[in-house]
């Protein structure tokens, strides 16, 4: 395996793992209530870094942000359409955070990206006409990824049949399985619409753009989509629930703005680091197309570390213990299947 698909690999799972570690800094939030500090480090991790990325598009270009939008003027099709599946995905991304809650970083990421996972990688190429993209190699590689993901839903279905309640409540606070599956099921199916708009965004870049960054422009407007819906949301839950007293909080500013931004940028990366190592896929066609289920993978392996980290594994027998390990395997194997078969 050439050393620019292991580059490239390397980059997309630095990423990775920063999206990973994202609810770490959020767990420092302090004294605000879900809806208002979702709100906050959205603003850093969908408009903020995402306008950042764009401009670093330009390096190399000759071009300015303005001839960038005018870009996007003169293919509004393709710009509205990045954006509308944007929205869409704006509805996993808010209920991502719910499944989080009511699931814990492990169980809840897994269902969530194992749909968000399939459906994404095949979804993006069929809608955008690419569908002959989707080699015998990429299906299996699909298919081995989901079965990796169904295999660590499995071990976590049996940690919440086995741990007591009280348990649960200990690694979850909110813990509820039955309305976390609901959740993180409607989660990956709107989650997967990401992959959908940076599919239809794939030509809004300036020629002579790098193409590490090609990717980011797309990246920029579909997460402004999802902060349209995420922030309506979150806007209409601080007024159903009388939360708007959070932001007057001035004390809370100056550890919660920190601790939102730092969340944002980490969970920004991940899309960064696709961009960036995608641009050393650029030989390898069938790596290229599936990088999406290679994130989504190491998203996935990424979450179950800090699931383990953050005691939400503790009191399991090792028979669940072996059955996710099993899966994390599997997951592993995935990310390079697609090139050994290809």
């Amino acid at each position: 395996m050439g050393s620019s698909i292991l580059l490239g690999l390397l980059i997309i799972a630095v990423g990775s793992f920063c999206q990973s570690s994202c609810y770490v800094p959020i767990n420092k939030i302090k004294q605000w209530s879900w809806e208002s500090y979702w709100f906050v480090q959205g603003i850093f991790a969908w408009l903020v870094f995402p306008f950042l990325g764009a401009l670093l598009s330009l390096s190399g270009t000759g071009g300015s942000f303005g001839d960038l939008l005018g870009l996007m003027n003169a293919d509004p099709k393709s710009t509205w359409l990045t954006i509308l599946f944007g929205a869409l995905w704006g509805v996993g991304g808010l209920t991502f955070g719910l499944s989080m809650r009511y699931l814990g970083v492990a169980l809840g990421q897994s269902i969530a990206l194992g749909l968000c996972s399939g459906l994404g990688a095949i979804l993006g190429p069929v809608l955008t006409g690419q569908a002959h993209t989707l080699t015998a190699a990429i299906w299996i590689g699909v298919l081995v990824t989901i079965v990796g993901i169904a295999i660590i839903g499995i071990a976590g279905a049996m940690k919440a049949a086995a741990l007591p309640e009280e348990e649960k409540k200990k690694a979850v606070k909110d813990f509820n399985f039955g309305k976390g599956i609901v959740i993180a099921v409607l989660c990956g199916l709107m989650s997967a619409c990401f992959n959908i708009g940076l599919n239809f965004g794939a030509g809004l870049h300036l020629p002579g753009t790098k193409p590490i960054f090609e990717t980011l422009p797309a990246t920029m407007l579909v997460t402004f989509g999802g902060f349209l819906t995420n922030a309506a949301y979150c806007l209409f839950q601080n007024s159903k629930n009388k939360t708007f007293g959070d932001y007057k909080q001035g004390s809370l500013w100056g550890n919660n703005l920190v601790f939102c931004c730092l969340a944002g940028l980490l969970w920004y990366s991940q899309f960064f680091g696709l961009s960036l190592g995608k641009g050393f896929l650029t030989d390898f066609p069938v790596l290229l197309t599936f990088s999406w289920c290679i994130l989504m993978s190491l998203n996935v392996i990424f979450s179950n570390v800090w699931g383990i980290i953050l005691k939400e594994w503790k009191g399991c027998s090792k028979k669940t213990i072996t059955v996710l390990l099993c899966g994390l395997a599997v997951l592993i194997f995935s990310i390079f299947l697609p090139q050994l078969i290809g």
